[in-house]
């Protein structure tokens, strides 16, 4: 039910009004004229006392939401919504969560806006993320890639580095077999080369004993290095289906393993869990031996070929596991690797990426999300079989980039996160909207950012390496500050921006620009920000007194703009009151057009600008 009372002017609540009446009088007509500090303090009134409901609940939040007071805010909205408002309730609520740093609760609020109002922009901004690739391409890299020398003309993938300084890999550059009829190469065999130390890699040689005349590979080797496992196919258990339609046969990818006897590999067994009803293959085992990873389109997965484990002990095999809806979609997820520190690498068309097969990695010691790896390793093509040698810290992966499948190095781009927290020097609050330019030593900017809500930007820079923070903001001077040389743990850099303060003058206090949002006069945290030095000034002169005008320039009739400005100057005034300055101190008024600064017509963008003005004069000192 969208809502039941969209036609009443009120809403029962209790037995009682939720709207205004002989209670809510007085303040609703202070509410009503802007005089939102006395207004909250008369309906706070309401709602501890037996007069309590919805109506002066919401009165309140948005007393306090209009002078910016979050906390109280924050506090009342929460009442509120424990009914069901208009769709904008649910956004003020959800920005002054916001600006409570409770940015979670702000999510659930923000939906509750898009249901109710789906049509709105902020709604699908909020649950639509139509970037995705802009922002794949700006994450930090992660891997500096070369094409290794291994590669050939034929198709190779899967390398796999031990311990022992042997790369096995998948090629089809045995020319000498029979071709496969998927893509008119030579079926897929097992090769062994040496990993040398100035990482390049040579002398491969397919692998005795254990290539057969189908497709064989990829292998994946034990920590020990005395036990392999690896794919090949079922017509080698003479295990298949038969289409009579086509009068042929149909293998799978089976899984089979294999153990050292001297420096040979020997005992071929297929596993138990083969099935000739789907694949079984891309082996990956566990540093302990005790998990095998593997890709399979066997039943009960999510649809296309998914990522599997099963428990390992010695021969005998446990019950294969899907791994659930973090790895897996309904498209395909296959080629999984999983590091000695439990870090699984794989490949899918199914999440968010490039294009074709994109490597993605995931902490399983953390259960937490799988992250694309980015550029340079993902590419608008097939990009998998990614896997790593945590030892040697050396990666290898598969891409079919320049049109055949080939093997990549991968080496591990050092990165720390930069995190740079703005706050204000004199008052030590965070500074949201700040601009914050981190460049190298070069002067090359490497990341310009805003500060979010909490005052901060994080930015992943690279280790060893120096780097300062450029930081601005209106209002305040502007800002270097070092970034200091880090590489295992996150860099913080506390950057304290001195507040402008207000010129005092024998007729006025000048302060910068107070801006508000189109067409209202809430005052914003920008404004808020403002609008505390003007406090700070009357703190220090006590004897001060105030008149605030504020002014429009001349587009909008001339009596909109005089109530617009009227309102504005109400709002300032009131603000300042919330903060503690007496009412006789300070008083405001809206001028409209009538008193623009710049005559002009018509008038410039810059001109334009100068006549929207708050002016704060001195009526006594």
């Amino acid at each position: 039910m969208r809502n039941l009372y969209v036609t009443l002017s009120f809403v029962m609540v209790s037995g009682m009004l939720s709207a205004q009446n002989q209670y809510t009088k007085t303040a609703d007509k202070l509410f009503d004229r802007y005089e939102y500090v006395d207004a909250a303090k008369e309906y706070l009134k309401l709602a501890e006392g037996s007069k309590a409901d919805n109506y002066v609940y919401k009165q309140l939040a948005e007393s306090y939401y209009n002078v910016f007071n979050t906390k109280e805010a924050v506090k009342w909205y929460a009442k509120v919504v424990e009914q069901k408002q208009e769709a904008e309730t649910y956004y003020k609520y959800a920005q002054m969560l916001k600006a409570e740093g409770n940015f979670k609760e702000a999510d659930k609020q923000m939906q509750q806006f898009a249901q109710l109002a789906p049509n709105d922009q902020r709604a699908k901004t909020f649950v639509s993320n139509p970037n995705y690739l802009p922002e794949l391409k700006g994450q930090t890299k992660l891997y500096d890639i070369a094409k290794s020398d291994v590669s050939s003309d034929k198709t190779d993938f899967g390398a796999v580095l031990t311990n022992d300084n042997n790369v096995y890999f998948a090629s089809a550059r045995n020319t000498s077999k029979r071709n496969s009829n998927f893509n008119d190469e030579p079926y897929l065999d097992i090769y062994k080369a040496t990993y040398n130390a100035n990482g390049t890699i040579s002398d491969a040689v397919a692998v005795d004993n254990l290539n057969t005349r189908w497709h064989d590979g990829p292998a994946s080797i034990t920590n020990d290095g005395n036990t392999m496992y690896y794919g090949s196919e079922s017509f080698n258990e003479k295990e298949f289906t038969k289409d009579k339609a086509k009068n042929s046969k149909f293998g799978k990818i089976y899984l089979y393993k294999a153990t050292k006897e001297g420096d040979k590999w020997a005992n071929s067994k297929p596993l138990p869990f083969n099935n000739k009803e789907y694949d079984v293959r891309n082996p990956s085992i566990s540093k302990d031996g005790k998990t095998l990873y593997f890709s399979s389109n066997m039943p009960g997965g999510f649809g296309g070929e998914d990522i599997w484990k099963v428990s390992v002990n010695g021969d005998e095999y446990g019950t294969p596991e899907n791994l659930g809806a973090k790895v897996n979609t309904e498209a395909n997820e296959s080629f999984p690797f999983i590091t000695d520190d439990n870090i699984l690498f794989f490949s899918s068309n199914g999440k968010t990426g490039f294009g074709g097969l994109d490597v993605f990695k995931m902490d399983l010691n953390k259960g937490s999300e799988a992250m694309n790896v980015g550029e340079p390793v993902n590419t608008s093509k097939d990009d998998f079989a990614f896997t790593y040698n945590a030892t040697k810290k050396v990666g290898f992966f598969s891409s079919n980039r320049d049109g055949v499948d080939n093997i990549y190095k991968a080496d591990p781009v050092c990165n720390v996160q930069a995190l740079v927290r703005v706050k204000d020097a004199k008052t030590g609050k965070v500074i949201e909207g700040a601009t914050v330019l981190l460049v190298d030593e070069k002067q090359k900017t490497v990341s310009n950012q805003t500060t979010a809500l909490n005052g901060e930007t994080l930015t992943g820079v690279l280790c060893n390496t120096a780097y300062s923070a450029q930081v601005s903001k209106q209002g305040y001077e502007s800002g270097v500050f070092e970034v200091a040389k880090a590489e295992n743990e996150q860099v913080v850099v506390e950057a304290l921006l001195t507040p402008i303060m207000p010129i005092i003058t024998e007729r006025e206090v000048i302060l910068q620009p107070i801006y508000f949002e189109f067409n209202k006069s809430n005052i914003t945290a920008e404004g808020a920000a403002e609008l505390d030095k003007l406090v700070m000034v009357m703190n220090e002169y006590p004897n001060m007194v105030i008149f605030a005008k504020s002014h429009t320039d001349s587009r909008g009739s001339d009596k909109y703009n005089m109530n617009l400005s009227d309102r504005r100057a109400k709002s300032t005034v009131q603000y300042l009151i919330s903060k503690g300055i007496a009412k006789d101190r300070i008083s405001g008024q809206g001028f409209g057009e009538s008193e623009p600064k710049v005559a002009c017509k018509p008038c410039t963008e810059e001109q334009y600008a100068q006549n929207r003005r708050s002016e704060f004069l001195i009526v006594k000192k």
